[in-house]
């Protein structure tokens, strides 16, 4: 069974909105060589999610997993990602389709926005929330061990 990634977006006007969802799908391909991976996109811009399916159907893929690109789980992605992927069911009956949570949901995901937010604090700052994402008591006991 051959597995790809659908990552699926919002899309924008703006042409350069893509980039990082595309620096996304190169990161993916980068880390698992050979895993078929296609950007998707709801609105305004190409390819959208039905094409996306169709290109990997095409390339042998059976199998796809859609990785929601958003923040966080609004109406595009509980309603409008499950009515396009009833229609693609229709279209491809043996595929098997899984669906991920908001990739902004995903604990780790959030995990990794707010070190990178922490990441613009004072090195003092960043000490002790360092400290607390470790889940140690501060940086005072850090101290007292030195």
């Amino acid at each position: 069974m051959s597995t790809g990634i659908v990552l699926f977006g919002h899309g924008a006007r703006d042409p350069r909105w893509a980039d990082t969802i595309e620096a996304l799908a190169a990161r993916v391909a980068e880390l698992a060589p050979g895993t078929p991976v296609q950007a998707a996109f709801l609105e305004f811009m190409t390819p959208d999610l039905s094409t996306a399916v169709d290109a990997l159907v095409a390339r042998g893929v059976d199998a796809i997993v859609v990785a929601p690109v958003f923040l966080a789980a609004g109406g595009h992605v509980l309603r409008d990602l499950p009515d396009r992927l009833a229609a693609i069911a229709m279209r491809h009956p043996g595929l098997s389709v899984r669906t991920e949570p908001a990739l902004g949901s995903l604990p780790t995901v959030l995990d990794a926005m707010a070190r990178h937010c922490l990441e613009t604090l004072s090195d003092s700052q960043r000490t002790r929330a360092d400290a607390a994402l470790r889940g140690a008591q501060g940086p005072q006991k850090e101290m007292d061990a030195k």
